[in-house]
């Protein structure tokens, strides 16, 4: 699956299921078109997960509200809560280990420890 460009009316839309990755970019950012080979490689590769592109200058509300403060910045998601979050390019081989991780998070213990720190 290619990547999929992600907007503040999509996204919540896209985040809600599964295992998604984010790349936050700007066109004249040199470090995010240096990781876009290896975010899109890694979209081809790996069809059981979204990997989306959120261009911040064209959707500067999705940015501001994940303060995202430098770029790139890989977040994943995956049914719906955030997972992971890094500032700068990933190298394919650390974004590899990553995807696995992701998909072999046990969420129901995610969603409790949550629960649990919110007191519920």
């Amino acid at each position: 699956m290619a990547t999929v460009e992600i907007t503040k009316d999509n996204f919540t839309d896209t985040v809600k299921e599964g295992t998604v990755f984010l790349d936050f970019w700007a066109e004249w950012c040199g470090p995010c078109r240096q990781f876009a080979p290896t975010f899109e490689a890694a979209s081809e590769k790996h069809e059981d997960v979204t990997f989306g592109k959120v261009d911040t200058e064209a959707e500067p509300e999705l940015a501001q509200s994940f303060q995202i403060m430098s770029i790139p910045t890989l977040m994943v998601f995956r049914d719906g809560i955030k997972i992971f979050e890094q500032a700068g390019a990933v190298p394919a081989s650390a974004l590899e280990d990553l995807v696995g991780q992701a998909q072999k998070l046990d969420m129901d213990a995610v969603r409790a420890q949550i629960a649990e720190q919110q007191g519920n």
